[in-house]
C-alpha cells in the first residue's frame, strides 16, 4: 500500500488519506456484523423486519448522501481537500457517538442520515490523490486508497464480532473512538493538496447532482461511464445490503462468523489492489481490466446462488482480487477526462451515482431477501439478491464495452 508517493508535503498527505481510508473501513466494518442484532433489539423486531429495516436505514444514508456528494466535491474545488475531508471526519465521529447511545430506531435513522451528510470523506480523499498523480498513475492511487479500504475491512469486521459478543452497542463506541483519533491526526498531519491555481470559483449551480451532470457531461466520455458505473453499483451494494442477513438466513452463522467472512473479503480485496490492479491495468488498460473485474464478480453472484454449505462462501471468495479491478480503474478511466480544477467535481459526482446506487439497492435486494425468506413466499430463495445483482452485472458490463470510446480530452495535469 505504499507505493511511491511523490516528494515532500505529498508524502504525507498520501499517508494520511490512506490511513483516514483505513480507519473509515474499520470503522464501517466493526458495525456490520452487529446491524442485525441492534436493529432488532431497538425494533422488537424479528429478523425479515429486520431486514427491511436495515435496507431503510441504507435509503436514508444514500439518499442524503447523493445530495450532499456534489456540494462536498465543489467545495474541495473551491477551498482546497483538507477542510472538507476533516470536517467530513468530525462528523463521521458524532455519527458513530450517536449510533452507540441510539434509544430507539428513530435514533438510529438520524445516525444514518448524519453519516450521509458528511460521509462523503471519500470524494475528497480521492480527489487528494488526484491532486498528487498523473492520468497514467491514477489507477494505482486509486487502488492503494482500495487497498486502504480492503484492509479496514479485514481489522473491522474481526473486532466488530468480538465486540459484538459483549453487546451490538459496543462496536459503535469503538468507532467513534477511531474516527477521533483519525481526525486528530489530519489536523497535525494533513498538509494541502490542491495547487491555487487549479482552484475555481464555487458555483452553486455546479454544486447539487443536475449541475454536476450537466457541467460533466460537457467532457467527452464521463457520462455514459457514469451509467454503467451506476448499475454496477447498483449490484455491488448487494454485500452491504445484506450480505449479514443473508449469511444468517442461508447458513445460520453469528455475528463472529459474519465478521471472519468479511474480514477475508477484506483482505483479498486489499490483496487485489495492492498487488493485481497495478499490474494488470498497465497491460490491459484501464477498460479491459473493468470488464475483467466485472466478469469475475459476475461469476461470484451466481456461485451464491447456487452453493449450500457455509465453507464454500470462502471457496468463492477466491475471486475477490479479480473483481477488486473494476473500482479504481473505472475510475482513472474518467479522471483522465477531467481537467485538475474539477477533480472534485468528479469525485463528489462519484459519490453521487453511487449514492444514487445505494438508495435503489437496499431498496431492492432487502425487501426481495425479506420476502423469499419469509413464510408467505411461494418458496424459498435465500439467493435472490444475487440473482438481481447479476443481472444488473451484465448491463452494466454491455454499456461499458461500448460507451465512452475515443481519446481523452484533457492534456495530463502535472502532480504536485
Amino acid at each position: 500500500m505504499t507505493a511511491a508517493p511523490a516528494a515532500g508535503a505529498s508524502r504525507h498527505a498520501v499517508y494520511f488519506v490512506l490511513l483516514a481510508v483505513l480507519i473509515d473501513a474499520i470503522g464501517f466494518g466493526i458495525v456490520l456484523p452487529v446491524l442485525p442484532d441492534i436493529v432488532m433489539k431497538l425494533g422488537h423486531v424479528d429478523l425479515p423486519e429486520a431486514t427491511r429495516i436495515g435496507g431503510w436505514l441504507g435509503v436514508v444514508y444514500a439518499a442524503v448522501q447523493f445530495l450532499s456528494g456534489p456540494l462536498v466535491g465543489n467545495l474541495g474545488d473551491r477551498f482546497g481537500r483538507r477542510p472538507v475531508l476533516l470536517g467530513a471526519l468530525a462528523g463521521f465521529a458524532i455519527d458513530y457517538a450517536l449510533m452507540g447511545f441510539a434509544p430507539s430506531l428513530g435514533w438510529l435513522f438520524l445516525g444514518r442520515a448524519l453519516a450521509g451528510l458528511f460521509g462523503a470523506s471519500f470524494g475528497p480523499a480521492g480527489a487528494a490523490l488526484a491532486d498528487m498523480s498523473t492520468p497514467d498513475e491514477r489507477a494505482r492511487y486509486f487502488g492503494m486508497m482500495g487497498a486502504a479500504f480492503g484492509i479496514g475491512f479485514v481489522v473491522g469486521p474481526a473486532i466488530g464480532g468480538l465486540l459484538g459478543e459483549f453487546g451490538p452497542r459496543a462496536p459503535f463506541h469503538a468507532a467513534a473512538a477511531l474516527a477521533t483519533v483519525n481526525l486528530l491526526f489530519g489536523l497535525f498531519l494533513f498538509p494541502e493538496t490542491l495547487r491555487l491555481e487549479n482552484r475555481r470559483p464555487f458555483s452553486l449551480r455546479r454544486a447539487n447532482p443536475v449541475g454536476a451532470w450537466q457541467s460533466l457531461g460537457k467532457l467527452h466520455g464521463v457520462i455514459p461511464i457514469s451509467v454503467a458505473a451506476f448499475f454496477w453499483q447498483v449490484a455491488s451494494m448487494i454485500y452491504p445490503a445484506t450480505w449479514a442477513f443473508f449469511a444468517i438466513a442461508a447458513f445460520g452463522w453469528s455475528p463472529g462468523m459474519i465478521g471472519a467472512s468479511l474480514a477475508v473479503v477484506g483482505l483479498l480485496m486489499a490483496f487485489g489492489q495492492m498487488v493485481v490492479v497495478g499490474p494488470i491495468v498497465k497491460r490491459l488498460g484501464e477498460r479491459s481490466s473493468v470488464l475483467l473485474g466485472m466478469a469475475a464478480a459476475i461469476g461470484q453472484f451466481v456461485c451464491y446462488i447456487v452453493i449450500r454449505e457455509g465453507w464454500m462462501v470462502f471457496a468463492v471468495m477466491l475471486l475477490q482480487p479479480i473483481q477488486s479491478l473494476v473500482f479504481p480503474a473505472m475510475n482513472g478511466l474518467m479522471s483522465r477526462k477531467v481537467p485538475p480544477d474539477a477533480q472534485g467535481e468528479l469525485q463528489g459526482f462519484n459519490g453521487s451515482v453511487a449514492a444514487i446506487g445505494a438508495i435503489i439497492a437496499p431498496a431492492l435486494f432487502s425487501p426481495a431477501l425479506a420476502y423469499f425468506t419469509s413464510d408467505a413466499a411461494p418458496f424459498r430463495f435465500v439467493g435472490v439478491g444475487f440473482a438481481i445483482a447479476t443481472v444488473l452485472g451484465l448491463i452494466s458490463m454491455a454499456i461499458l464495452s461500448v460507451a465512452g470510446r475515443g481519446q481523452d480530452q484533457i492534456p495530463p495535469s502535472t502532480p504536485m
